[in-house]
């Protein structure tokens, strides 16, 4: 699903739900939506992805999908709502993991099998990379991937994140601290 050329280039991997689409909330609970037309973007995320790839960044979505194997919703209704986001923010990539947690995969955020194996496909740049998420699982599998993480707190009735380094309501606010984060990790100095 690549669009461009990606080997070598630094990556912000971002989880879908939450993220780039609003999660149908439901009992103070993230859900993703089932259907293309219960997706809707989240306000200032094609700015955020505009900005970050004139910074030169891939944007690679990473999304854990369990209602695929739980069986609530199809493989198809997954690909077509993530193919409207490619079409819609021009997303270099996107690796799902359809797993439960019983599945034992290591895909499965927290787990950081689908950053790495996606860099390792894409020959991304995991040095100079950072890690976007809404949920505790996100940070998680960037810090497992050794990699800088930013939470994007949408203040969900769930357990939080034990520690990110940065930490912002929406993509766009978490602009800033994703460019900084890579920045520190290639030993650049701030502007």
């Amino acid at each position: 699903m690549a669009a461009r050329e990606l080997n070598g280039s630094p990556a912000v991997f971002l989880d879908r739900d939450g993220v780039l689409n609003a999660a149908v909330v439901v009992d103070g609970r993230p859900h993703p939506p089932r259907h293309v037309d219960e997706m809707t973007l989240l306000p200032g995320v094609a700015d955020a992805c505009d900005r970050l790839h004139a910074e030169g960044f891939a944007l690679v979505c990473v999304t854990n999908q369990p209602d695929i194997a739980r069986g609530t919703t199809t493989a198809e209704q997954v690909d077509a709502i993530n193919q409207q986001l490619v079409d819609a923010l021009q997303l270099d990539a996107v690796a799902v993991c359809p797993h439960d947690d019983a599945d034992n995969c290591d895909c499965r955020k927290p787990l950081p099998g689908l950053i790495t194996q996606t860099a390792d496909r894409l020959g991304l740049d995991l040095r100079h990379s950072v890690v976007v998420g809404d949920r505790w699982r996100d940070v998680e599998a960037g810090r497992r991937a050794g990699l800088p993480t930013v939470f994007i707190d949408h203040d969900y009735e769930e357990r939080k994140p034990d520690s990110a380094d940065a930490v912002a309501d929406s993509l766009i606010e978490a602009v800033p601290s994703i460019i900084s984060l890579s920045r520190r990790a290639a030993g650049v100095p701030r502007e």
